[in-house]
């Protein structure tokens, strides 16, 4: 199993979409890795020699990815909240940073629905019972 930057990349997948498991590289950059280091990308990860390997190795050792980047990311947003910018309050606040909508959508950073309603009606003279609010008990109209 080839093991490029800490990571385990997946035996039966491509080189090239196999490199895309590194935090921090995508298409583009995997593609340039498998230039620099002279593996053709089509080829799987399961018949790589050692040779091919150390040279993946060494040419993702030239960009920034991992620990590293993970670092440097969560830094950058630690920086953003203490100077007290817009974006920091966004990252605080846990919502979108970068000017998108969110009225509607954004589901995935802000999380399931919460209902917020009127209730009319029994179910409100209910609500108050159970809360314990003597005044609710009774209806309003004396009957």
């Amino acid at each position: 199993m080839a093991r490029v930057a800490g990571v385990e990349l997946p035996r039966d997948k491509r080189v090239d979409v196999a490199l895309c498991y590194i935090y921090g590289i995508g298409t583009a950059t995997s593609r340039e890795i498998l230039v620099a280091s002279q593996v053709r990308g089509d080829r799987r990860v399961r018949d790589l020699s050692d040779d091919e390997t150390h040279r993946l190795q060494s040419a993702v050792s030239r960009y920034k990815v991992e620990g590293d980047l993970r670092r440097e990311v969560s830094a950058s947003i630690k920086r953003l909240v203490e100077i007290g910018c817009y974006r920091g309050t966004r990252h605080q606040k846990n919502l979108r940073a970068r000017g998108q909508r969110t009225r509607t959508n954004a589901r995935t950073r802000k999380g399931p629905r919460k209902t917020v309603g009127v209730m009319r009606g029994k179910q409100r003279q209910d609500t108050k019972a159970a809360a314990g609010r003597p005044d609710a008990a009774a209806p309003k109209g004396g009957k």
